[in-house]
């Protein structure tokens, strides 16, 4: 076989010598390491769900993938690092529906979440819930409003900083129910749950799959979901519409973001693969277990979401007059 080869490759490697190299940034991509950039704590839901990606996008591009926690400003230090890194393909950004949607519309970021990135693809959506330590001495929705009715002061509640799902949430419960309860923004959502578990903050809106493994050990008591339906994994918790609290409707989603100007053929080298990942029957269960969709998409689907979302949540910002404060 490598006699019957070698006049071949030999030909192949005049040719190549002779002509001139083709001007191709991505030619031979990826030649180093991959970065994705997640920006939140590590051992919250989203850095769950960029290592389970990771594990397995590796060995389909022939590089290690690696994961970079970069926490802080709601995202945005993660954001604006992975909006000015090299358009190479090997800087890529977990993004969610806070640092492409709802921050970029509460404040003036240093960074465009349509201009600044490319779109490789979506990973899923999980439902936002409302939980509860499991300590705090409230039945349902119905026993919580009134508590808070009779002394808004009583209990707080936890979010991954302002702009984020988790503050969203709990702003348009409170606007909705007609209560107050003061908020308190984590540099992500690990650090919040970790808060709300020992009691420090009695209330959270977690992502259901940032949130399940403490509802499945007991330590967070589910109370509802802040979306349009009920949970499969929490079947008996009702949605806050059947509480009695209408307009909390946060569906989160997440999605691959490499750097603008990234070359096409690496961003559809990429979404090749990520989509090959997502279609991993390991990789769906782990991320299903936890209790997200998982979903994939063209970058030009992920492009139209993040454009719509945008604008979901600009409206939703002056409706209910949120402030970054």
């Amino acid at each position: 076989m490598k006699t019957l080869l070698a006049p071949a490759a030999l030909a192949t490697a005049a040719l190549t010598a002779s002509a001139p190299a083709p001007a191709q940034p991505q030619a031979g991509y990826p030649t180093k390491t991959i970065t994705i950039v997640v920006p939140t704590a590590a051992g919250g839901g989203n850095d769950a769900m960029a290592r389970t990606i990771a594990q397995k996008l590796g060995p389909l591009l022939g590089q290690s993938v690696i994961i970079d926690n970069r926490a802080g400003a709601n995202g945005s230090i993660a954001s604006e690092f992975v909006a000015r890194a090299a358009p190479d393909g090997h800087t890529l950004m977990l993004g969610y529906i806070a640092t492409h949607a709802m921050n970029p519309a509460l404040q003036k970021l240093r960074y465009d979440p349509v201009a600044d990135f490319e779109p490789v693809g979506l990973v899923g959506y999980s439902p936002t819930l409302m939980v509860a330590n499991a300590s705090v001495p409230v039945k349902d929705v119905k026993d919580l409003i009134a508590q808070l009715k009779a002394k808004p002061d009583r209990y707080s509640y936890a979010s991954a900083g302002n702009g984020t799902a988790p503050h969203f949430a709990a702003e348009l419960f409170k606007l909705n129910a007609g209560v107050d309860m003061l908020g308190v923004p984590y540099k992500g959502s690990a650090p919040a749950v970790t808060d709300t578990l020992g009691g420090q903050t009695q209330f959270m809106f977690p992502s259901l799959f940032t949130a399940i493994p403490y509802v499945k050990s007991g330590k967070l008591k589910p109370l509802a979901v802040a979306g349009p339906k009920r949970s499969p994994l929490l079947p008996d918790v009702p949605t806050l519409k059947e509480a009695g609290v209408d307009g909390v409707d946060v569906q989160q989603w997440y999605g691959v973001f490499a750097p603008a100007k990234t070359p096409r053929p690496v961003i559809d080298r990429l979404n090749k693969a990520l989509n090959q990942v997502l279609a991993d029957k390991e990789v769906v269960k782990r991320i299903e277990d936890h209790g997200a969709d998982v979903e994939s998409s063209t970058p030009e689907q992920l492009g139209t979401l993040v454009k719509s979302e945008l604008g979901k949540w600009k409206a939703v910002v002056q409706k209910a007059r949120l402030t970054a404060e």
